[in-house]
């Protein structure tokens, strides 16, 4: 029995570190806001859509945690996050292509001639 508690917590053990690094924006709802000024100046720097829609998600989802998190939206009984399941990978997922579309734009006019990035 112990045995198998034990191999379950070393399976758990990657979920448990990635869980741990999302739930900073649990606790620091603040922190959202960042991320989504971080995308908004990269939108104004190069321009690229996706930045600017990544921006935008980040300030409406750090708006919905710091609602969580005051207990608007959420009564005190909000131990189970299922919305989590879908809100942090659409995040991850815009994210990561907002960044990409930034770097393809950035390099492409590095690339262009008489350009003076």
């Amino acid at each position: 029995m112990l045995a198998r508690v034990a191999a379950a917590r070393r399976l758990a053990a990657p979920i448990d570190g990635t869980l741990r690094i999302v739930a900073v924006f649990i606790a620091y709802p603040w922190l959202a806001f960042f991320a989504g000024s971080v995308f908004v100046a990269l939108w104004r720097w190069r321009r690229a859509r996706s930045a600017m829609i990544a921006g935008l998600l980040w300030f409406a989802y750090g708006g919905y945690e710091y609602l969580m998190h005051a207990r608007v939206l959420c009564s005190g009984e909000c131990n189970i996050r299922v919305d989590l399941l879908v809100i942090y990978p659409l995040l991850l997922a815009v994210s990561v292509a907002a960044l990409w579309n930034s770097a393809r734009r950035a390099k492409a006019r590095a690339r262009r001639p008489g350009s003076s990035a």
